[in-house]
């Protein structure tokens, strides 16, 4: 299974990570310049428009049969896989041999942000208050009736479906948070090992494998049961293979900058791994990815005399900035859960 060194891929992001994009709170206006950098070297065009109007843009590159489709944003609230593709577009003006090897074997079309509307107000919904990732059956939004002819009209044989995930999950069996968190989506209740989510599994397995060397155990796996109203597991159902990346908190990053090239390095290598691989058969080792399990508040406040006390960020658009403050949670049972940040009171009195 060929797997791109890990000095490649630090090397590739340090040189070409779009520094005009940071921060989680990613809105339309601050992709729209980037479009023009690009055109020289993708075919890019409007897709269609958000239910207020926004513009939804696509971009295509490569000449290759093997044809991969990648969204992200389809909740706008969710920018690290936005920003992982910037940096990746960057690197395709580059002359390095082994994207070479993706673009001569790959056909990708790119959209960097289906729901600009909820982008905007940084919400997960969109403009009609409607979770996208949820409306794959019925199609009541405009936004998913595009994602949903891009997928029929480009007939990929893989996509990749890229969200955030909240600080609450860590791996199971560590004390580590989910950095990144992989999904070979159920095609329907059984959970049954049908060739397609082999496929898509086969593909997860060598994303991990080149994960596991630089952030080794902050990796998860996303739990598969099945979501009859869910993008990815209608996606695969329907016979797209689709691999969903969760790109979650490591430890002091609530920007997601350290996520944003986690989530880079894995959508290279899956997009390498696809390009030279003509089996993917492959797969038992998914397994073996740990789950995701909810073990974190960002905040415990631990008190022998008193009662612990949990908090968790919530993020809010306040005077048009990015604002995040602490919310009490209720009635949790803390015993068996970690603080992100842990204030332990020593003094009875307090």
């Amino acid at each position: 299974m060929p797997i791109l060194t890990t000095t490649f891929v630090k090397s590739i992001f340090e040189k070409h990570k779009e520094t005009s994009l940071f921060g989680k709170w990613i809105r339309f206006q601050n992709i729209e310049p980037l479009f023009k950098k690009h055109e020289s070297i993708f075919e890019i065009q409007q897709l269609g428009a958000s239910e207020l109007h926004k513009p939804i843009m696509q971009l295509k590159i490569g000449t290759g049969e093997k044809r991969i489709l990648l969204w992200s944003q389809m909740h706008g609230n969710e920018s690290t896989g936005t920003r992982a593709l910037f940096d990746l577009f960057n690197c395709f003006s580059g002359n390095s041999k082994k994207l070479s090897t993706i673009l001569e074997n790959c056909t990708l079309l790119f959209i960097p942000m289906l729901n600009p509307d909820g982008a905007e107000v940084y919400t997960r919904v969109n403009a009609n208050n409607i979770d996208l990732n949820r409306d794959a059956v019925d199609r009541v939004a405009i936004e998913s009736k595009l994602l949903r002819k891009t997928l029929e009209d480009f007939n990929p044989h893989f996509c990749f479906n890229l969200h955030d995930q909240r600080t609450i999950f860590g791996v199971e069996g560590t004390k580590n948070t989910a950095t990144i968190s992989f999904l070979a989506p159920s095609e329907e209740v059984s959970r049954a090992i049908t060739k397609g989510r082999i496929q898509t599994m086969n593909v997860i397995v060598a994303m991990n494998e080149l994960l596991q060397q630089i952030i080794p155990n902050f990796i998860g796996r996303y739990t598969d049961e099945f979501y009859p109203t869910a993008t990815g597991d209608n996606f695969q159902k329907l016979g797209y293979n689709t691999i969903l990346i969760e790109s979650g908190h490591f430890p002091e990053d609530y920007s997601r900058e350290f996520s944003r090239e986690f989530t880079f390095y894995a959508i290279l290598q899956g997009l390498f791994h696809i390009a030279t691989n003509t089996e993917f058969n492959s797969y038992q080792s998914y397994f073996e990815i740990p789950n995701n399990k909810q073990m974190f508040f960002d905040v415990i406040q631990r008190n022998p005399t008193k009662k612990d006390l949990a908090y968790q960020y919530v993020d809010k658009i306040i005077d048009n900035q990015l604002v995040s403050y602490l919310e009490k949670i209720e009635g949790e049972d803390l015993k068996n859960k970690t603080g992100l940040n842990e204030i332990v009171f020593f003094n009875k009195n307090i």
